[in-house]
C-alpha cells in the first residue's frame, strides 16, 4: 500500500507524465484504441511539481467522464514503459508483480488504486493457474479488430474481490459464473464500461429513478462459458461479454434478486428495462465515444427483466421496444 509523503515533489514532474497518458484505457482492445477516454487529453507538457498536484491529476483526470471510477488498469506493456513513475511509487519489484496497488492519501476525494494486470500471454492450454478461461477468436485465426485478444487479465482472489472499481460497482461484479471453489478468478473488464453505468446511473437519479443498488446479472464470460455454460440460447458465438465491455444490469434497490419497478405502473416487466435502456441512450448522446449496445429483456422463469449495456463502439440496439 502506498501512503504518498510530502517529501516526494519534483521526481513526479517527468516520471508521472507520459506513463499515466498512456495507461488510462491501457486495456481497450485494438479497435476500441483510437476511441477518446477521459485522460487522453493529458499532454507531455504537464508536470507535477508537488504531491498535491498529483493527487489533483487523479481526481481530475483518471476518474473517468463520471467522476466515479476508483481504479486504472495497467497492461504489462504499459507498466514496462512507466518503469520510472512505477517503480517509484511502489518499487522496484512491482513492475514483474500484478495486483492491487491502492494509493492513499488524505487529500484522495474518494478511494484511488492501480491494478496490474495479468498478460494474456500467460494463459497456457486455456487456463491461467487453475481458472479454466478457454480461447478468444482471434487465438484460433484472424478477426475483425474489435474481436482481438483482450490485453491481460486482472487476477481476483477471495481477499480482494469486493474492492471497489467504482462508486456502485465492485470487481466480483464482473466475474464469470462458474468454478465457484477456484481462486485465483481471471477477469476481463474494461474501464469505459464501468464509467458508462456510472454515467447511466447518474441518468437515471436525474430522471427521477432513484438508484441504491444496480445489479450485475453477467458481466465478463470466458470464452469457455460463453460456449458451454448456464443458460447459452442467445448468446452471441462473438458476445462482447468475452471482451469485458458489457454488462447485463437491473436496479435492484430492495435487494430482492429482481428489476426493481422503475416506472411505477405497478408491475416489473420489460417497461423497466426500457427506462435502463432510455438512460443509457441519453448518456450516448452526450459521451458519444461511449456508443454500444443496448438490449432489453423481458422476465423467464430463471430471471427478471434487464438491460445489456455494452461500449462496443458503434449503435446497436434490439429487444422489445414498445
Amino acid at each position: 500500500m502506498l501512503v504518498l509523503s510530502r517529501r516526494r515533489r519534483i521526481g513526479y514532474a517527468l516520471a508521472f507524465v507520459l506513463p499515466l497518458a498512456a495507461l488510462v484505457g491501457s486495456t481497450r482492445g485494438a479497435a476500441a484504441s483510437a476511441r477518446s477516454t477521459a485522460g487522453d487529453s493529458v499532454s507531455s507538457t504537464v508536470h507535477f511539481a508537488t504531491t498535491t498536484d498529483v493527487i489533483r491529476f487523479v481526481d481530475d483526470s483518471l476518474r473517468g467522464r463520471s467522476g466515479k471510477l476508483f481504479v486504472r488498469f495497467l497492461a504489462a506493456d504499459v507498466r514496462t514503459k512507466a518503469l520510472p513513475a512505477f517503480r517509484q511509487l511502489f518499487g522496484d519489484t512491482a513492475l514483474a508483480r500484478p495486483g492491487v496497488y491502492p494509493v492513499t492519501d488524505s487529500n484522495l476525494s474518494l478511494p484511488f488504486a492501480f491494478i496490474a494486470l495479468h498478460a494474456f500471454g500467460e494463459k497456457q492450454s486455456g487456463q491461467l493457474g487453475g481458472y479454466r478461461i478457454g480461447f478468444w477468436p482471434g487465438e484460433r485465426g484472424a478477426v475483425a479488430a474489435a474481436y482481438g485478444n483482450p490485453a491481460g487479465f486482472i487476477e481476483v482472489t477471495r481477499e480482494n474481490a469486493d474492492l471497489h472499481v467504482s462508486e456502485h460497482f465492485r470487481l466480483r461484479d464482473f466475474l464469470t459464473h462458474d468454478q465457484a471453489n477456484v481462486w485465483p478468478k481471471y477477469l476481463v473488464l474494461r474501464e469505459d464500461l464501468v464509467d458508462k453505468l456510472e454515467l447511466v446511473v447518474q441518468e437515471l437519479e436525474r430522471s427521477g429513478v432513484p438508484v441504491r443498488h444496480m445489479s450485475v446479472m453477467s458481466g465478463f464470460r470466458t470464452p469457455q462459458y460463453n460456449a458451454t455454460g448456464g443458460i447459452t440460447s442467445g448468446r452471441a458465438q462473438l458476445s462482447r461479454h468475452m471482451y469485458g465491455d458489457a454488462s447485463d444490469v437491473f436496479v435492484d434497490n430492495d435487494y430482492d434478486g429482481r428489476m426493481d419497478d422503475l416506472n411505477h405502473d405497478g408491475r416489473v416487466d420489460y417497461r423497466d428495462a426500457q427506462v435502463v435502456v432510455a438512460a443509457s441512450e441519453r448518456v450516448e448522446r452526450a459521451h458519444p465515444e461511449l456508443l454500444g449496445g443496448g438490449g432489453i429483456y423481458k422476465a423467464t422463469r430463471e430471471h427478471g427483466p434487464f438491460a445489456h449495456i455494452d461500449v462496443r463502439g458503434n449503435r446497436a440496439r434490439w429487444g422489445l421496444t414498445e
